[in-house]
């Protein structure tokens, strides 16, 4: 087996790992944030934790997505010897490791800024979007009752919100020491719950190392697979002829 045949190999195994995962990923991920009643009670003593899972079926759906569409052009470019499935999986996991590179450099650089550009993202979508979306009102639901914090900054992103319209002045339950309605402003305040930024802020700074290690992880596979991708797109013409 010549060198180029083991590489092309690997590159279809590696990549159809990916896609059989990204599958499942995405399957699971439907299943909770369809159904996570049933998948709970696969967990027995850990279905306490149940609410956690909310947030971990959307981005299960998320990742198994991109997993699958990145293991469906690797596997397929690798088999068919398509140098145009190849180089668009090259240029897609460029594109996202620049993304990676530049969202580190920016949240460790300039932190100010990249919690400016969070905060414009996020505070519109709890004024609008919260209580009327589904998707936003039960991630957020579960995000402000597992860290038990209120909002992004806090209680003031729901004050002249469509939720707190709708609800007759009320904020989330969250928002107030009782964490039961009515919850009004006044009470909100007088509780100063922290809002849930400053929460995952601390929680990523006490897991450091992990979540640099994970990031160095990634960052190698993605270079790893760039150099195999783009190595078998070089030599495709001279095995043809």
């Amino acid at each position: 087996m010549g060198f180029f045949t083991f590489v092309k190999l690997m590159m279809v195994l590696f990549n159809l790992l990916i896609f059989l995962g990204g599958l499942t990923l995405l399957a699971m991920g439907i299943w909770v944030s369809v159904d996570g009643g049933s998948f709970l009670q696969l967990l027995g003593p850990f279905s306490s934790q149940g609410m956690q899972f909310v947030n971990v079926g959307f981005f299960c759906i998320a990742i198994g997505a991109v997993l699958v569409l990145m293991g469906f052009l690797g596997c397929c470019g690798a088999r068919k010897d398509s140098k145009c499935l190849l180089l668009t999986f090259f240029s897609i996991i460029l594109i996202i490791f620049i993304a990676e590179v530049a969202a580190g450099v920016v949240a460790l650089a300039y932190s100010s800024f990249a919690e400016g550009i969070i905060k414009a993202w996020v505070t519109p979508a709890l004024q609008k979007d919260y209580g009327s979306d589904p998707v936003v009102t039960k991630i957020w639901n579960t995000t402000m009752t597992e860290l038990k914090c209120c909002g992004f900054n806090n209680y003031t992103d729901f004050v002249g919100s469509k939720f707190e319209e709708g609800n007759g002045g009320s904020l989330p339950p969250t928002c107030c020491w009782t964490y039961s309605a009515p919850c009004s402003s006044i009470e909100a305040e007088r509780s100063d719950v922290q809002g849930c930024f400053k929460h995952i802020l601390k929680i990523l700074k006490e897991h450091a190392n992990i979540v640099g290690g994970i990031a160095a992880g990634i960052g190698v596979l993605e270079i790893a697979a760039m150099i195999v991708s783009m190595y078998l797109y070089c030599h495709l013409d001279n095995r043809i002829s």
